[in-house]
């Protein structure tokens, strides 16, 4: 692929500016207030070096292959106007990338009583469903505001039905499922079907999609919390290793690197065999298109291997043990202070993130720079992270932050302008990927452990947390952008491009 070397240097310099502040947080820490062994210091390190490699070929990939497939297919399955294929299509499309995703994996691996297969199944189903609502509410033209309000009410009234024990993993569930598998597909999708529809609005409801699919899976949990009767299960902390030498230490990832390989084999299979089909029926791409998104499924593929590898592997014990030692010093109160600075910096690492800042950037034509959506998501994980550590602490009820907060978010969506609002609950979402699943899941489990809390109740949840801050954030930054255009010039979002108008360099650089 022409000219990959200088983009593998730009997207290597975007991974270690948003991982390094990581790594040196956690060694401050480690040398200092909370000493942990040389075997989970160096598992740390070796992790960071494979998220950081990880995160390069990712996102190079993204853009050459998720993105495109993503965009064609969303215009294929509108440009019929058959409400049976949209549905039909929409549902498969939600479900197979919902199986698909590494953070709900991971999620369901840490959640004790509920088995694997049903949580995962449930969380599909919710996807799948309301990617439909999502796609019909684009091509209808329907105003998002309103159809929040009314689902979140649906969340919140359940919720009060529903055993405390799958209040925290309902809420995590709605976040892990948009991660770097399924955001540059979704999307995508929504640049696809606004491409089609070409008027005026279509570029603000090209986003929304991220914040429908999320509450399906809540909704889904919730009503399993209902009916489903959860076996005896109690939960496992990570596996702390011990090493005695480099040979071990490479010895230990090594032995995860087959089940990453495979699953995310089995993670790009639907997609790239839905994309085929697509292909063989209606897309008829060039030779030379489909040679581009072969090599950027290659890359995607590297990477989200090498990124779960080091996540899982290296990150999430160290999370764990990190958290119990600060809660365990003489005044763990400390711990929400650091929680909120890791948060801060944590989220610029998430894969996800930076598809979604990008594809900002360009659909409002630079009006929202990528810098100012990435300062406040980072700013909204970090009193995110805060509030969840002090929950951690005190044990009280997840409900108590997530009402007022959506509450907050909810009557903004009808005071900023439309984008912002579909902008801000897409980016909740997305801020709630794999490094949050396995590293500040982790700590908040260990923090837990250490003061002596319930893991169900009071560690879960810190995935929900997370995705919930971005919602107001990003709207108060919608807030400040309405202002300035007020006051000064007014900058006019790009409009939908036709695909009549690309071709084939076009779709990698779209």
């Amino acid at each position: 692929m022409r000219g990959s070397l200088p983009k593998l240097k730009e997207k290597l310099l975007e991974a270690l500016k948003a991982v390094l502040p990581i790594v040196g947080i956690v060694a401050a820490l480690c040398f200092s207030v909370a000493p942990i062994s040389p075997s989970i210091l160096l598992c740390f390190l070796l992790g960071a070096a494979m998220i950081i490699l990880g995160m390069m070929f990712f996102t190079l990939g993204a853009e050459a292959s998720m993105t495109p497939m993503g965009e064609r297919v969303g215009a294929a399955v509108t440009r019929s106007r058959r409400l049976p294929v949209i549905v039909l299509m929409g549902f498969l499309l939600g479900f197979l990338i919902t199986i698909s995703e590494p953070d709900l994996q991971v999620l369901a691996g840490q959640v004790p009583s509920v088995p694997n297969m049903t949580l995962i199944l449930s969380v599909a189903a919710g996807v799948g469903l309301f990617l439909v609502l999502a796609l019909l509410r684009m091509l209808l033209g329907v105003a998002l505001p309103p159809m929040l309000v009314f689902f979140y009410l649906a969340v919140f009234a359940l919720a009060f039905f529903v055993p405390r024990d799958f209040l925290a993993v309902a809420f995590d569930s709605g976040g892990v499922t948009t991660g770097p598998m399924t955001v540059p597909f979704i999307m995508a999708l929504g640049v696809g079907i606004s491409a089609i529809r070409n008027d005026r609005h279509a570029a603000d409801d090209s986003f929304g999609l991220v914040a429908l699919c999320s509450i399906g899976p809540i909704l889904a949990v919730l009503i399993l919390g209902m009916i489903f009767r959860p076996e005896d299960g109690a939960y496992t902390a990570p596996v702390l290793p011990e090493i005695a030498d480099s040979v071990e230490l490479w010895a230990l990832f090594r032995g995860g690197l087959p089940t990453y390989m495979k699953e995310i084999a089995v993670s790009l299979l639907p997609i790239t065999a839905l994309f085929g089909l697509f292909q063989l029926v209606s897309l008829k791409l060039s030779p030379r298109a489909l040679k581009k998104i072969a090599v950027g499924l290659a890359y995607t593929y590297i990477g989200l291997v090498l990124f779960l590898t080091g996540a899982n592997v290296g990150f999430m014990p160290a999370g764990n043990y990190l958290g119990q030692v600060m809660a365990g010093l003489a005044h763990p109160w400390v711990i929400v202070p650091v929680g909120m600075v890791i948060g801060y910096f944590i989220v610029k690492a998430e894969p996800a993130v930076y598809v979604l800042n990008k594809q900002v950037e360009e659909i409002t034509d630079g009006a929202v720079s990528s810098s100012a959506m990435g300062a406040a998501l980072s700013l909204g994980v970090a009193a995110s992270i805060g509030l969840a550590m002090a929950r951690v602490l005190t044990g009280i009820s997840i409900l108590w932050f997530l009402i007022p907060g959506y509450a907050i978010a909810i009557v903004l969506s009808f005071f900023v302008p439309k984008i912002f609002t579909a902008i801000a609950f897409d980016s909740g979402g997305v801020a709630s990927g794999p490094m949050t699943a396995a590293f500040l899941l982790p700590f908040a489990q260990g923090a837990c452990a250490a003061v002596g809390g319930d893991i169900v109740t009071d560690a879960f949840g810190v995935v929900a947390m997370v995705a919930m801050t971005p919602l107001i954030a990003i709207q108060v930054l919608g807030m400040v952008y309405q202002a300035r255009q007020r006051a000064g010039g007014r900058a006019q979002p790009a409009p939908a491009l036709s695909f009549d108008e690309l071709d084939d360099d076009a779709i990698i650089e779209l």
